[in-house]
């Protein structure tokens, strides 16, 4: 499989897109990865740059968006912070991604037992971590069951999973409130900004459709 080219990169749509991530993290589920010679895609790709898709993901060490998505050199940009969430750098990114680098699909990715996710569950302290667990807490709260405090925490994983899944649904919203021009590109059929879960036990991505 080849790097993608200014002419490749062309003929891209966001579903399109979409499609390639879902048949990447099928290959990468049935462990059949796509032949690729990643160093001639080094030198493919050493005079320029054409991703499809730009994604927002933990840092998690199990959730590297090239490997479950099965992409090669110069296919995705790849943004990673704990928690996914986003802030004016982040956003700033993307909006490089996607107006000046011309990727067509955003995806924010989220994935099962979150240690950022846990660790806005137990409001937890710790020097920097807890402003940047701040983040998350929104997703926390918004998250009304189970009622019971006692459940509420990291223990909870249902519950880790649930504020997960919020805090991916409030990052767009985010994405969609402090970004109009990804917001804009998005109305214009341009770019595609979509949720999605990876689960840590099975390897499957589930999109939010």
């Amino acid at each position: 499989m080849k790097a993608h080219t200014r002419e490749t990169q062309a003929t891209m749509t966001p579903q399109k897109s979409l499609q390639y991530l879902k048949e990447g993290n099928q290959r990468f589920q049935n462990n059949l990865k796509a032949n690729r010679n990643l160093l001639e895609q080094v030198n493919d790709t050493s005079d320029g740059q054409f991703p499809f898709a730009t994604i927002l993901s933990c840092i998690d060490s199990r959730v590297s968006a090239e490997l479950v998505f099965d992409q090669g050199l110069g296919d995705i940009f790849s943004v990673r912070i704990a928690g996914n969430f986003v802030n004016e750098d982040i956003l700033g990114s993307m909006e490089f991604a996607s107006k000046l680098a011309g990727t067509k699909l955003i995806v924010v990715l989220g994935h099962t037992s979150c240690g950022a996710v846990k660790g806005a569950c137990d409001d937890a302290k710790l020097g920097n971590l807890t402003a940047m667990l701040s983040k998350i807490k929104p997703a926390v709260n918004a998250v009304t069951e189970p009622s019971d405090i006692s459940k509420r925490n990291s223990k909870n994983l249902e519950f880790v999973d649930n504020v997960s899944h919020m805090n991916v649904k409030l990052t767009i919203d985010r994405i969609h409130a402090e970004s109009p021009i990804l917001s804009e590109m998005e109305k214009n059929g341009e770019i595609m900004i979509i949720g999605a879960m990876y689960d840590i036990n099975t390897g499957e991505v589930t999109f939010f459709e």
